[in-house]
């Protein structure tokens, strides 16, 4: 009988992955096995940026059902690679109508100059560029272009930078809700939209000094990449809002026109016969051979982006783009890298708001072990490192922040919200019962914390806060005094961080990889890997951690599609043993980086 079960459940696993896995499986070899045709001889590359892109590549090979195919990261490393390819002649750059965030600009700013250097043209054309928090990012971003377009009819609204809070004390209050929250230090401002009904000093001094600070760089910026003077030009940019043509006639633009005009101007420049190609295609195709990986050295880069909690990323959806940063993945690929001898050094790429004090410390404590093992760990911040992402940077060999990167929030804040007396208003009564000590209930939502459970509290955070000022104190050589000073919960741009020591340089990926080899003591001319640690799953792997199979369910489930005896089926299951091999070594390979 067990044995007639084990055979019905292989047969029912089979069929299901046959006609529900199956297709996913096709899709995803089509997408990530396919090997497109070199790139025409005379390419031009069209980048649109309309669409959020995420910091770094997922790790599923599924994830491009979601709709994003690109990274800030693969953006940069294919634009290197395209300065090197004889084929690809200029670059259209279709620019958002909105704000991006500062630190991606910055880096997709560098990779445009990058491919500039190489004598290839840029057009960046925009629809119009509206309000929209930080939309200056967007208009830094389109001044590093040969040419910056606009739209006939379009206009230039973006005149400064913008944040946006909704308190919610007053109505908490009319309502009987408490937020009962506690914060080190005052700066840790995350929790004061619950706790006060406008700015306090504290927050509004944190907010407007880092909006100040990506303000002045973002502009300054714009005005070296199109040689006008930084004062003049933000005086132009507060004088917005202006029509395009408008625009035009204070030289914030280069040209009034449609988006098919300047692609006929960049095929023009290309050559005869020109295409337009979307990078995500061009990212596929073979590489030329001048840009051929060498056998050598490598960099391990170990991503991290998203909320940082405890655990392991192997149980989440199939088509999930890695919104979190799973302590015991990162760990583990930093182990890795600690046993591949290629490896010299590790590039450990932070994009995150914090998150867990746990997983910071398991993570960190995998940084500290790369050290120990003589592999120096260099960080390159994205988006922002703050709060627990600064606490996983913080004892690296070395920290590269992005001038606009937001790091620093060097605080803890926790608590909870007591909502049962607003209940009681309309007839909802809660409740609730503990068994156990006095604090089995402390973060129940009917009633505030006792004093006693307050206390407990606030020694717990006074115990992370110290841990925390101890740790970057340790890792960044700078007196606990001189932490305490610049901590408090407040949040820095990468300019304010480096001047206050919690940063040592200013760039991107291509500087953060430059001091890797540095300090691993690589010549500066030499090109090595970059291998990604931990390498992306295969499409059977993936849906095998989906559908809960065990390895021998898996085999059953392979030998029963095999008996169908369809030729895809076959043919697929072939690719998938393939790319499970290539999936089973210590990670994948980038690129031969062109960051030298």
């Amino acid at each position: 009988m067990k044995q007639f079960l084990i055979t019905i459940a292989g047969v029912f696993s089979a069929l299901l992955l046959f006609f529900v896995g199956l297709p996913l499986v096709l899709i995803s070899l089509i997408a990530a096995a396919a090997r497109p045709a070199p790139p025409p001889a005379h390419t031009v590359l069209s980048l649109d940026l309309r669409q959020a892109l995420s910091d770094q590549e997922p790790n599923s090979p599924l994830s491009f059902l979601n709709g994003r195919s690109l990274s800030v990261i693969t953006v940069a490393e294919t634009l290197s690679r395209a300065s090197h390819d004889p084929n690809v002649q200029a670059m259209l750059i279709r620019l958002p109508e909105g704000g991006l965030p500062p630190a991606q600009a910055d880096e997709l700013r560098l990779a445009i100059k990058g491919f500039r250097a190489s004598g290839k043209m840029v057009i960046a054309q925009s629809q119009g560029l509206y309000p929209s928090g930080v939309s200056t990012a967007t208009y830094m971003l389109g001044a590093s272009a040969d040419q910056l377009w606009m739209q006939p009819g379009a206009s230039l609204q973006s005149s400064g930078i913008t944040a946006e809070d909704l308190f919610l004390k007053r109505f908490f209050d009319k309502y009987g809700v408490t937020a009962d929250y506690q914060q080190r230090k005052e700066y840790k401002n995350a929790v004061n939209p619950m706790l006060y009904d406008d700015y306090t000093p504290a927050h509004k001094e944190a907010e407007l000094g880092w909006m100040s600070s990506v303000y002045d760089t973002e502009l300054t910026a714009a005005a070296q990449d199109r040689k006008q003077d930084p004062a003049a030009l933000k005086t132009l940019i507060a004088g917005a809002p202006y029509g395009a043509d408008e625009a035009l006639a204070h030289h914030l633009i280069d040209r009034v026109g449609e988006v098919q005009d300047a692609i006929d101007t960049l095929k023009t420049r290309a050559g005869a016969d020109a295409k337009l190609i979307e990078l995500a295609q061009y990212r596929n195709s073979p590489r030329p051979t001048t840009y051929a990986a060498p056998a050598g050295s490598a960099i391990a880069l170990i991503g991290a982006e998203g909320d940082i909690v405890t655990g392991t990323a192997s149980g989440q959806s199939i088509t999930a783009t890695h919104s979190d940063v799973y302590s015991d993945d990162v760990a583990k690929a930093f182990q890795d890298a600690i046993h591949d001898d290629q490896v010299k050094a590790i590039v450990f790429r932070v994009s995150s708001p914090g998150g867990s004090d746990t997983a910071s410390e398991q993570i960190l404590s995998a940084v500290l072990a790369a050290k120990a093992a003589h592999k120096p760990v260099v960080v390159s911040m994205g988006t922002y490192a703050a709060s627990g992402g600064y606490w996983i940077s913080s004892n690296a060999s070395e920290i590269v922040a992005e001038p606009t990167t937001l790091t620093g929030s060097i605080g803890v804040f926790g608590g909870k919200l007591v909502y049962g007396p607003a209940l009681a208003k309309f007839g909802l009564d809660l409740r609730d019962l503990t068994v156990g000590g006095d604090f089995a209930g402390a973060y129940g939502s009917a009633q505030p914390f006792t004093p006693k459970q307050k206390a407990s509290i606030s020694a717990w955070m006074d115990r992370i806060y110290d841990g925390f000022v101890q740790r970057v104190a340790t890792g960044r050589k700078l007196p606990v005094a001189r932490v305490q000073e610049i901590a408090k919960g407040r949040v820095w741009t990468g300019a304010q961080a480096q001047q206050l020591g919690l940063v040592d340089k200013l760039g991107g990926l291509g500087v953060a990889v430059g001091e890797a080899k540095r300090l691993a003591g690589l010549p500066a001319g030499e090109r090595v890997v970059l291998k990604v640690l931990p390498g992306k799953s295969s499409p059977l792997e993936t849906l095998q951690r989906a559908m809960g199979l065990s390895a021998a369910s898996a085999n059953a489930v392979s030998t029963g599609l095999w008996l169908l005896e369809d030729p895809r089926a076959r043919m697929a299951l072939s690719e998938l043993g393939r790319a499970r091999l290539q999936a089973s070594g210590q990670g994948a390979v980038l690129a031969a980086t062109p960051f030298q």
